[in-house]
């Protein structure tokens, strides 16, 4: 903590210490200078974004396809590959895709999607509602977040 100094005095000053003088806060008056190492204080503002970048998780979208007349081991196949997504904290997309003469059963479809977010159960939130697209009938599942596990938890445990 030096004060207020002349620009030229603040230069020389910090050419004595062998450091730059870098401004902090250019709005104030009078503006804020410290006397330090540039280089490394921008090798260390990258490090601590590189970590926070390392710590981030953007969620995906990942799709699974079925079919109105989908058998059990196939069912149960997809429903393996949609939970391990959700664990993954991505989100789901989940599509059921009729051919032909299939379309005019797409009461099959929406059994078929009941079943699914039945069979996943509390892992995963319908975040978009089963919704006709051409010959596709898609819903979008979204996963549980920790808080809403141990929220919902406790709402169990008070109601028994």
């Amino acid at each position: 903590m030096v004060g207020i100094v002349d620009t030229p005095q603040a230069l020389a000053l910090a050419a004595e210490k062998g450091l730059d003088l870098v401004e902090v806060a250019a709005n104030s008056r009078p503006p804020v200078c410290r006397i330090m190492d540039y280089g490394k204080f921008k090798y260390e503002a990258a490090k601590r974004s590189k970590k926070a970048k390392a710590k981030q998780h953007t969620t995906q979208l990942k799709e699974v396809k079925l079919r109105p007349k989908i058998e059990k081991h196939d069912f149960d196949f997809k429903l393996r590959h949609a939970l391990k997504f959700l664990e993954g904290r991505d989100k789901v997309k989940v599509t059921v895709i009729f051919r032909g003469r299939e379309l005019a059963h797409i009461d099959l479809g929406r059994k078929v999607l009941d079943n699914f977010v039945e069979a996943i159960g509390d892992n995963a939130v319908v975040e978009l509602p089963p919704k006709m697209e051409g010959r596709n009938m898609s819903m979008v599942l979204a996963p549980k977040s920790q808080k809403n596990k141990a929220t919902s938890s406790k709402e169990e445990d008070s109601q028994v």
